[in-house]
This record gives C-alpha cells, sequence and structure tokens, in this order.
C-alpha cells in the first residue's frame, strides 16, 4: 500500500511547505466565495480546507490532485437545495451536509465496485457544456455582487438577468469601482507573474481601504463578522425522504467530480511519472465528503485551477494540503476578526475571474471548428443546465452521451479489402486498407462488434459490394473477423439474413481471421457450421481464386 504523503523527502520538504503557503492564499478567499455561491455561510467553505483536506490527503494515490468545493459543486449545491429550503437557513444547510455524505458514499460504492469508468460516459462535450452553463448562471450571482446589485442569488438563470438588468440603477459607484481594479489587478496580475497570490493581495488591499474609507457606510456590503473556532463535529438529522430527493442531485456532483478528478489526477501522473491508483481516489472522495458531511461543509470535489498552481509551484506531494488545513485552522482560531471587513465586490471579482475559463469559450469554438454534431452536444448540455436546471443537466448529458455512443458505433468502419475484377475503393466510396484484387471473391473486414446498432449497416454493405461488380461474378464473400470481438442475438440473426440473400445467389460465405472468442461465440449463435476459416486475407482469396468457378 502507498505510504502517505509519497514523494516527500529532505531535499523537497522546504518547497513542499513554500507551496503550502501559496496554497492557503489561494483557497481561502475562495472558498468563501464559493460557499456564498453555494447559499452557505463562509464557514463552511473554510471547514472544508480543514478536516476533509487532511483525510484526503492522507488517503488519496494521486500526489498532487487538490479537493475542495469548486465553483461548479458549489452551483450544484445551490440550485439542487435551493427549492427543498430556504438559503442561509438552518435546514439548508442540513440538506448541504446530507448531500455531501451521500456524495461520499456513492464515491465509496464506486471505488468497492470499481465503477470509475461510469464517468468516461461524460465526454468533454458534455462536461464543456453542463460546467459552462453552470459557470454562467454563477457569474450573474457574481457581476450583481460587483455592482452591488440585490438579486435572488439562489433563483432561476432568467430571474436573476432580469433582477441584474432592472437593478443596474442602484449600482453602487464604489462597489463598481473596486470590483472594476480587483478584476483588473487579478486578469493582469495572473498573466504576468502567475505564482504571486493576487486573489489574498485583492482581499487585503480592498480590506484595508473599505475599513480606512468607511466604505460600508456608503453602501458597500462587507462580509460580515465570521464565528470562530475550529469545526464541530454533528450528523444532519432529517426525514428518509429528504435523503432520499437528495440522491439525484448527489449523482450529478459524483459524475462530475469522477469525471474531472480522475482525469486530472492520471494527467498529471503521467507528467510527473508516478501512478495512481483510480479507485483509491475514489475512496479518498467518498471519505472526504463524509468528512465534510460531519464537520460543517459541502460537497467536495477537485480543484483543477489549484492542483495547475500546485505544479506550477514545483509540489509533488500532498503536504501543501495539510499545510492549508492547518494554516485554516489557526484562521479560524485567531483571525475571524479579520474577514468581517472583507467586500463583496471583491469576492464577486475574485470568483468571477476563477471561473471565466469554465464559460468553455474556447473548447466551444474548437468543437465548432472540427466536430459540429460535438458542438451540438455541448450546446444543448449548456442550455438545459442554464434554462432548465443542473439535474436536468445531468440528465440530458447522460442521454447524449449514450446518444452519441450509439451514432458511432452504429456507423463502423467496414473496409473492402479484395472485389472482384474492380479496384476495392470504387466499393464503398472509402480508401481501401489493401488493394488486392482477385477473380470472384470479396473480402470485408467490419472493424468493431457486430450488434443491435450496426447489424443492419454491415449487411447493408456487404450487399453493397456484391452489387457493385458485374452480376455472377462474385462466387464467395470473405468476413475479416480480425476486429470483431463479438456478436450478439440481433447481430447474428442480420448475419442470418445476409447469408439467406447470398445463397439465393449462389454466393459462399467463408471468415478469415477469427478471433478466438469470437469463432466461440459464433459456435454457439449456429453462424459458423462448416465454413471455411482462413487464417489471413490472402490465404483466402489464394483459396477460393483457385476453386473453379461455376
Amino acid at each position: 500500500m502507498q505510504k502517505p504523503l509519497a514523494g516527500l523527502n529532505r531535499k523537497n520538504i522546504a518547497r513542499e511547505l513554500t507551496a503550502g503557503v501559496t496554497l492557503l492564499a489561494i483557497a481561502i478567499p475562495l472558498n468563501i466565495g464559493y460557499a456564498q455561491i453555494a447559499g452557505l455561510p463562509p464557514t463552511a467553505g473554510l471547514y472544508a480546507l480543514i478536516v476533509p483536506t487532511i483525510v484526503y490527503a492522507l488517503v488519496v494515490s494521486s500526489r498532487q490532485l487538490i479537493v475542495s468545493p469548486d465553483a461548479a459543486a458549489a452551483a450544484l449545491v445551490a440550485s439542487s437545495i435551493g427549492g427543498l429550503a430556504t438559503a442561509g437557513s438552518a435546514d439548508y444547510a442540513t440538506l448541504a451536509l446530507a448531500q455531501a455524505i451521500i456524495c461520499g458514499i456513492l464515491f465509496v460504492l464506486m471505488s468497492v465496485f470499481k465503477l470509475g469508468f461510469i464517468a468516461n460516459f461524460l465526454s468533454k462535450p458534455i462536461l464543456v457544456g453542463f460546467v459552462g452553463g453552470l459557470a454562467l448562471d454563477i457569474l450573474v450571482s457574481q457581476i450583481a455582487k460587483m455592482l452591488g446589485v440585490k438579486i435572488d442569488s439562489g433563483g432561476e438563470f432568467v430571474d436573476k438577468v432580469v433582477g441584474l438588468v432592472t437593478g443596474l440603477g442602484t449600482t453602487n459607484p464604489w462597489s463598481l469601482l473596486i470590483a472594476a481594479v480587483s478584476v483588473a489587478v487579478l486578469i493582469v496580475g495572473q498573466r504576468f507573474l502567475r505564482l504571486v497570490p493576487w486573489a489574498l493581495i485583492v482581499l487585503i488591499v480592498a480590506t484595508v481601504v473599505v475599513v480606512l474609507a468607511d466604505l460600508d457606510d456608503a453602501g458597500v456590503d462587507v462580509l460580515g463578522e465570521v464565528p470562530a473556532g475550529p469545526p464541530a463535529f454533528t450528523w444532519p438529522v432529517i426525514d428518509w425522504s429528504m435523503w432520499l430527493m437528495l440522491v439525484p442531485s448527489a449523482i450529478a456532483l459524483t459524475m462530475v467530480t469522477t469525471a474531472e478528478g480522475l482525469l486530472v489526477s492520471r494527467s498529471y501522473g503521467e507528467k510527473n511519472n508516478y501512478t495512481t491508483r483510480p479507485n483509491r481516489d475514489l475512496f479518498a472522495f467518498g471519505v472526504a465528503n463524509v468528512a465534510a458531511g460531519a464537520s460543517g461543509s459541502f460537497a467536495m470535489g477537485s480543484s483543477t485551477s489549484r492542483t495547475a498552481a500546485m505544479d506550477q509551484a514545483g509540489s509533488r506531494t500532498q503536504l501543501p494540503s495539510l499545510v492549508l488545513a492547518v494554516g485554516t485552522l489557526l484562521l479560524l482560531l485567531f483571525g475571524t476578526a479579520l474577514l468581517a471587513d472583507i467586500p463583496s465586490p471583491a469576492i464577486g471579482a475574485i470568483v468571477g475571474v476563477a471561473i471565466l475559463p469554465l464559460l468553455g469559450i474556447r473548447d466551444f469554438r474548437m468543437l465548432w471548428r472540427v466536430d459540429r454534431f460535438e458542438f451540438a452536444i455541448a450546446a444543448v448540455c449548456f442550455l438545459v443546465t442554464l434554462f432548465v436546471g443542473s439535474i436536468a443537466g445531468i440528465v440530458v448529458a447522460f442521454v447524449l452521451a449514450l446518444i452519441n455512443l450509439a451514432k458511432r458505433a452504429a456507423n463502423p468502419p467496414i473496409d473492402v479489402l479484395a472485389a472482384g475484377d474492380s479496384p476495392a475503393e470504387s466499393l464503398l466510396g472509402e480508401a481501401p486498407v489493401g488493394t488486392m484484387t482477385a477473380p470472384g471473391v470479396i473480402v470485408i473486414r467490419l472493424a468493431a462488434p457486430l450488434f443491435f446498432a450496426n447489424g443492419s449497416v454491415f449487411d447493408d454493405a456487404v450487399k453493397k459490394a456484391v452489387k457493385a461488380v458485374p452480376e455472377g461474378t462474385v462466387q464467395h464473400v470473405v468476413i475479416d473477423m480480425e476486429a470483431v470481438t463479438d456478436v450478439d442475438v440481433t447481430g447474428a440473426e442480420s448475419f442470418t439474413a445476409l447469408v439467406a440473400w447470398l445463397d439465393a445467389r449462389s454466393i459462399e460465405l467463408e471468415f478469415s481471421r477469427v478471433r478466438p472468442d469470437a469463432r466461440e461465440r459464433l459456435t454457439d449463435l449456429g453462424l459458423l457450421g462448416d465454413r471455411r476459416i482462413f487464417d489471413t486475407n490472402r490465404a483466402a482469396i489464394a483459396g477460393l481464386s483457385s476453386t473453379p468457378q461455376q
């Protein structure tokens, strides 16, 4: 079993500790903002950085992946719980704890049953659209916060936009100035000096300005009093019906985190030459979420931006996460008074700039350029998530994933390798794999399993190849089975119909390069019989073309 804090040694401990201080500076302002997005008090975001972070860092196999609530998770929490309780209420917070615990249980179950592959159904276009929709919804709320305009941040997207537009006349000029300067500093600073904790600098400077100029009396919203003290361990007590109502949103949170988290974990492991274990990482997400639900926080996911920041800082262990936990605990014990005067426009600017990349503008442009169907999938997920809701968005995402999978499976590559006396490329309008020709023999390769989605397509392709040469020319059709790993019952039925069609034209069907597992399957389905099987296509052509024509 991998030891906790793998990769840590005397040579890199100083660098890892320094990276931990950087992570602390990045995480505190972001988590305060994400807690507000979720409709929870600032402490919920800070508590996530203590017990859940420690548990995760000691269990996970990835040396670099950072766990934390993120913008997408916060938006999902708000949209899913907002209809069940009033944001900011005790019931709302209790539901958020329960939701995190359900997420943790789902992660653990996925780890035990090795179900991480399910997240592969969330392809990049689906994630781009789903997360982009959540990001735009968040951005509207943050713009309102930056302008000092009061809107219902827990409402529907259209209601938020209407509230923002109609409330522009109430814009607070000081809030607008603080937000504009904060955005400019964050964007310019991150462009030229990425390792500087600009978010922390913005919070400190903005808070000093607000205090010295008494801008809270001028209408600038501030964070307010933050309760001091460590997180208290608790357990949400709610009706079973409420537990069940939280399951769909917990599934959505789990799937999104699994897809993004495992991908990021694997990519950094490959980049820096260490091994990751997906199922152990799922277990780590599980125990972190249970710890979050039991210590006053909310659903945890992976933070791509913080992981990238740690990689740039040279960190290759989970020690920065432990530094983050200790630093946050000290802040809660001795420094909460420093948080009370943080201006909300500055928090809105920090969160707004952080989620801009999540809009996926570049990804949408890339999809439009390379694959319009994939672009359409992303666009539908984006619109459904934005205008209908996050749960509907994740349901539509899975449905579109299945449609996309079926579309591709129903149109597998089918190559004509040899065709009578005619060039192979003339038969199906595609470039051939080989250019062999032989009198009376057609060799066709199906590069996919033969099953219900493509059986008729393959049937039509064979008939098209036979009809493309003069009638009576073909005596043998050879199916190259090298890439056929399976045949289902529906595929077998289409195969049987094809055999009858060939028999009616006195054309014999043979096979070449049949895989052992496919041969057993063909025998079970009664498709093999006494048909000849050749070890190569050349052997088939040589043997069959030498057969006297009838």
